[in-house]
């Protein structure tokens, strides 16, 4: 008669870590499947995308500096006011609603509808106004003034502790750059380390208020399963 034979320890304890390894590599692999799959004209859009414009009372990363790896996204920590400990424990993404803009545009629009100017920490655009991967450093992050960047009853706690990140681009009826999306992961990931935020306080704006935004055409599947990875 055949034995049945018990699993070790070791390899009871393996199963567990494989697993895992698993999970982070499938990540990456969905992840950059994703972003391959998606604009191939965003070389181009940023080569012809070289005017410089004022850009309010901000700071821009220029979108070449995109390609060249995180270590350009150190400017964003030098801010006019020092960031107080404890400040920052969330990140809440949003889209602009529409295909074209810039912090000017972006800054009008918010104006009209009774805020301060510009309400998101971050703008990154998609080569329709500003380059492809473009990073807008607003005004409020470097000043580390609250946000107005989240609707809904949560909003006053979001717009004082969460991070607002915005995608130039519509969500809801197109989906979004390449450069952009991988963009967005950097800048994410690098304010997450910073400000030791959790994974679980990464959140889309229609996670915690009644809004679209960032829209059915943000990968989010992807994205979150990317951002659980950090934490293996």
């Amino acid at each position: 008669m055949a034995r049945t034979v018990e699993p070790t320890k070791s390899h009871a304890n393996e199963a567990p870590h494989n697993a895992g390894m698993f999970s982070q590599k499938r990540s990456r692999i969905v992840w950059a499947l994703l972003i391959g799959s998606m604009t191939t004209v965003t070389a181009l859009l940023m080569a012809l995308d070289t005017n410089t414009r004022h850009r309010l009372d901000g700071r821009a990363l220029p979108a070449l500096v995109a390609t060249t790896g995180s270590t350009s996204l150190e400017a964003i920590f030098n801010t006019r006011k020092p960031v107080q400990p404890g400040q920052w424990r969330a990140i809440v993404i949003d889209c602009s609603g529409s295909p074209y803009g810039t912090p000017e545009t972006i800054d009008a629009q918010h104006r009209a509808t009774g805020r301060r100017g510009l309400g998101s920490d971050f703008v990154i655009g998609n080569g329709n106004g500003m380059g492809a991967g473009e990073i807008h450093v607003g005004s409020r992050w470097l000043e580390q003034q609250a946000g107005a960047h989240t609707a809904g009853p949560q909003g006053e706690w979001y717009n004082r502790h969460a991070i607002g990140i915005m995608l130039v681009g519509d969500g809801t009826r197109q989906r979004y750059n390449s450069v952009q999306l991988s963009r967005l992961l950097d800048l994410v990931a690098a304010l997450a380390r910073e400000y030791k935020i959790p994974s679980d306080k990464i959140v889309l704006h229609s996670d915690v208020a009644p809004v679209e935004g960032p829209g059915r055409f943000f990968p989010a599947a992807a994205f979150r399963e990317q951002v659980d990875s950090w934490n293996d």
